[in-house]
């Protein structure tokens, strides 16, 4: 038999997401044939899997006693007709990717929890769903109202919440909800299914009112006209207000997919995190009441400063309303909280010690190379690991030796569980360098764009936390240090992450360096007006932020030389998207395998939003005497 070219590229998709699966599933001996790499289920027997020419079509793994979770590839078995996982130790999420083709999805009897993802849109031909006798929890997505071919539905014996609204125009024949936690009116467009079974739920009696309808999702935002100040404090407000959720009311974290990096697998324990109990306490929601008033944040439209202002942003007060619209940067750090005085703790290395450590600055003790100088792995004897900034004056236009010991001087008051501690220094013989602690992962822009046989996806909570973290640290280089940081380089590669993934800013307190170099951020992170480096101001800082968020939520690099040129600069490509609940479903990250909420995705980028508004033209609000961090 002749195989065509794309056959086998077919074939070759659907080998690999066939292997990832068996990896995934943890590579049970029951699964005879299955092989983690290559392998060909068309001329071998592979377990449950069915061959129609030279495609797989069918999969049928009931009662095999699987266990951990799905792949996130299932997306490349567009050949595959027939999904049958039933009876087995299935958990975690559903995947967000499955096989787009498929006509009966079956997953029932495992032990599958959390919600299901916004994944429907794509599974247009689906006819049979069951889901039945698993723990999902949370309403039923939207994009269920997409499944024109479906016919039958199993979802009794879960934990759903909400209505079903979204099935009311659906062709359904046979309808089981049973045992769950359904509220509201029942649709009368499905009392008339032949096999309806609806009982164990809490349904709202008599006739639903005339014109009822669910909210829909509101696109735009009015929040033209807020001031510079107010952007800064409600960005790290609405972050704490979205991470809160995620903290408290999301599944159990000792139970983490297997396929993502997640916070809690360090090896090291620090001793902070991105929230401590403390502020946990301090912020735990306490009653239904509070609880709906969360919710009532609106996923697309503006962020209400009234219900922010139940939820201070650790310390940081969301700013009067009465703020006019005029005050240069100048005004503005000069209103700033001074903050603490706190004493110099960096220690003077000698050249030689770092000399020793670094095998005498050895190419394979290099991490990396900027527009300063470079940066080494230093490694002592007795097995303590630091890195080593060079800072090259030779490099900056009119730098003098006492320029250094003033940055030494300024960044060693720095001291923020988000930001690399300065751990030392050394000035001898023209040599000039920075020490830090050594981060083992790496920097953000590792994690999202340098992809290897190791790296796994970071989950869309770790992500909000990165967020966060890093927005309490620029609030602190802006508002609590005296005198206050222009960072001028915020940008995923200065985002280290800890042995629990905490972010740690890095590479601050050097803009009086860095505006005397020809160039200071990498392509894509500049704000419209820095033209120049001497133009970068706070509000410069938060734009670069905001770009920085947007490398979380869609997993791109902010230029990508690699795509076509209408989609090589990240932020005119997707800043106009972010307010369209239609386009911001297609940008985000595919790695997240959608185990996020589309109204914590929303969210997020409702704050992306506030940070694009930081452009020429944009002023800040007079000084107010209670404008401080706290």
């Amino acid at each position: 038999m002749m195989v065509m070219h794309s056959d086998v590229s077919n074939i070759v998709i659907a080998v690999s997401a066939l292997n990832v699966m068996f990896t995934n599933l943890n590579s049970p001996l029951k699964l005879s044939g299955w092989k983690s790499s290559g392998g060909d289920p068309c001329g071998d027997s592979w377990e449950g899997i069915q061959i129609s020419g030279s495609s797989v079509t069918q999969i049928k793994l009931s009662g095999l006693g699987l266990t951990r979770s799905l792949s996130y590839q299932l997306s490349n078995l567009k050949s595959v007709t027939y999904f049958d996982v039933r009876k087995n130790n299935l958990n975690n999420d559903i995947p967000y990717q499955l096989p787009p083709n498929t006509a009966n999805l079956n997953l029932n009897h495992n032990k599958i929890n959390g919600q299901l993802s916004d994944m429907f849109q794509k599974l247009s031909k689906l006819k049979t769903l069951d889901l039945s006798h698993n723990s999902i929890s949370e309403n039923l997505p939207p994009s269920c109202s997409a499944l024109k071919s479906l016919s039958t539905l199993h979802l009794q014996d879960n934990k759903f919440t909400g209505t079903l609204d979204v099935l009311a125009a659906l062709p359904l024949k046979d309808l089981n909800v049973e045992d769950n936690e359904f509220t509201g009116w029942f649709p009368d467009s499905l009392e008339g299914i032949d096999n309806l079974e609806t009982g164990g739920n809490s349904w709202s009696s008599g006739h639903a009112p005339r014109g009822k309808s669910s909210s829909t999702h509101e696109k735009g935002g009015g929040k033209k006209g807020m001031s510079g100040l107010a952007v800064a404090l409600l960005i790290l407000a609405s972050l704490v207000v979205l991470v809160l959720p995620l903290l408290l009311f999301s599944r159990k974290r000792s139970s983490p997919s297997s396929n993502f990096v997640d916070e809690e697998k360090g090896s090291r324990h620090r001793t902070f995190t991105p929230l401590s109990s403390q502020e946990l306490s301090s912020h735990r929601i306490a009653s239904t009441k509070e609880s709906k008033e969360t919710e009532s944040l609106s996923s697309s439209g503006p962020i209400d400063i009234k219900t922010l202002q139940k939820y201070p942003s650790m310390g940081c007060k969301p700013p009067p309303s009465n703020f006019s619209q005029s005050i240069n940067d100048k005004q503005f750090a000069s209103c700033l909280n001074p903050g603490r005085k706190t004493s110099v703790r960096a220690v003077a290395f000698p050249l030689t010690d770092l000399q020793t450590a670094t095998g005498n600055f050895a190419l394979g003790r290099l991490i990396c190379e900027g527009s300063l100088g470079r940066v080494y792995r230093a490694k002592y004897p007795d097995g303590k690991v630091l890195a080593v900034k060079t800072i090259d004056l030779s490099l900056l236009q009119g730098a003098k030796p006492e320029d250094f010991s003033e940055i030494v001087t300024s960044i060693s008051k720095v001291h923020h569980p988000n930001i690399a501690e300065l751990v030392g220094y050394c000035a001898e013989q023209e040599h000039n360098m920075l020490i830090y602690d050594y981060f083992r992962n790496g920097s953000l822009h590792g994690f999202l764009h340098v992809a290897d046989d190791y790296s796994k996806p970071l989950t869309w909570n770790t992500r909000v936390r990165i967020a966060l973290g890093t927005a309490r640290a620029v609030e602190y280089l802006h508002e609590v240090c005296s005198p206050s940081f222009n960072h001028k380089n915020i940008k995923s590669p200065n985002i280290l992450l800890d042995n629990e993934l905490n972010p740690c800013l890095c590479d601050y307190g050097l803009g009086n360096f860095h505006h005397r170099t020809s160039q200071n951020l990498g392509v894509g992170y500049n704000a419209p007006e820095c033209t120049k480096p001497s133009a970068y101001t706070m509000k410069s800082d938060i734009y670069s932020f905001g770009v920085v968020m947007l490398e979380l939520l869609t997993g791109r690099k902010p230029f990508d030389f690699l795509r076509p040129k209408s989609e090589q600069c990240l932020v005119r490509r997707a800043t106009p998207q972010l307010n369209d609940s239609d386009t911001l479903e297609k940008m985000v990250d595919p790695a997240l395998r959608g185990l996020y909420t589309p109204k914590s995705v929303s969210r997020f980028a409702d704050i992306i939003a506030l940070c694009a508004q930081v452009r020429t033209g944009f002023v800040f609000p007079p000084c107010q005497g209670n404008v401080s961090a706290g």
